[in-house]
């Protein structure tokens, strides 16, 4: 099975950031065929042919392959006389016009998930500065796809019919995990899907018509959702990728609205508002 539609939307992305950060004229790659020892390349940027649209790569073929299987970056200056790689993909790189390329994995919790590449039409050195910015793009993809598997296994979970007494405090801690993995996915579908979830275990724990006047900003609940389960200003920033200084500032507006005087009071009018559960 290949990657799907939102897995494709990260390396996309990537791709183009990696051109626009180094210049290449030719970006593209894709991630691992569930139960199959092959990349898929499914995304493409600056190409003029499609020779090597839906290619599979099969590990330890080529440099695409010699990358899964190593796990680790590799680059030639001239593809189709390297004596490092096989060569079992000539016909398709050289059809694209391509001479240098680098190709660098996509690696989540020790396992290859994908290899991106960056290629020249002329078999010039590719720098360090240019190998770096194509490791910064895998690291880009690696951490999207580490925050949807997260996401996925968090919306698995609370699907569950509610839970009663003390776990409860299992779906807190899953609400603002959820809503902290929301700011980093980038696909807008699998975020409204997760922001929608979030809703329905708030709402959930509501238990008056008090949520309708009090509208706190998405910022605010995602503060108070970590305040919830305790953590600092500091971790809190940290957590949300802000300034602590933003977070308190977020928490006084929270306090304010809710009409509350201490972060803990906060909480607890936002779970009677049906804004936390």
């Amino acid at each position: 099975m290949a990657a799907d539609a939102t897995e494709a939307v990260e390396v996309r992305g990537a791709l183009v950031r990696l051109r626009r950060a180094t210049g290449l004229p030719v970006a593209f790659g894709g991630l691992v065929e569930a139960g199959r020892p092959q990349i898929r390349i499914s995304e493409l940027s600056g190409n003029v042919t499609a020779a090597l649209s839906s290619l599979a790569v099969v590990s330890g073929n080529g440099l695409g392959g010699k990358v899964a299987a190593l796990a680790r970056p590799c680059a030639v200056t001239d593809y189709s006389a390297s004596r490092q790689i096989s060569h079992e993909y000539d016909m398709a790189v050289a059809t694209e016009g391509l001479r240098s390329v680098l190709a660098v994995p996509v690696v989540v919790r020790r396992r290859v998930r994908g290899v991106l590449y960056g290629a020249l039409r002329a078999a010039q050195p590719l720098g360090d500065r240019t190998l770096a910015a194509a490791v910064e793009a895998a690291r880009d993809v690696e951490q999207a796809l580490v925050a949807r598997d997260e996401a996925r296994a968090l919306l698995a979970a609370v699907r569950e019919p509610a839970p009663q007494g003390a776990a409860w405090e299992q779906v807190r801690e899953a609400h603002g995990t959820l809503r902290t993995l929301a700011q980093r996915v980038e696909d807008p579908v699998l975020r409204a899907e997760i922001l929608q979830v979030c809703g329905r275990l708030a709402g959930a724990a509501s238990d008056g018509p008090f949520a309708r006047v009090v509208e706190l900003s998405p910022r605010e609940v995602d503060v108070l959702s970590c305040v919830a389960v305790g953590s600092t200003n500091a971790a809190t920033a940290d957590r949300l990728g802000l300034r602590p200084e933003t977070v308190k500032g977020y928490l006084r507006s929270a306090m304010r609205k809710l009409g509350a005087h201490t972060r803990w009071e906060a909480v607890v009018a936002a779970r009677r508002a049906g804004a936390l559960p």
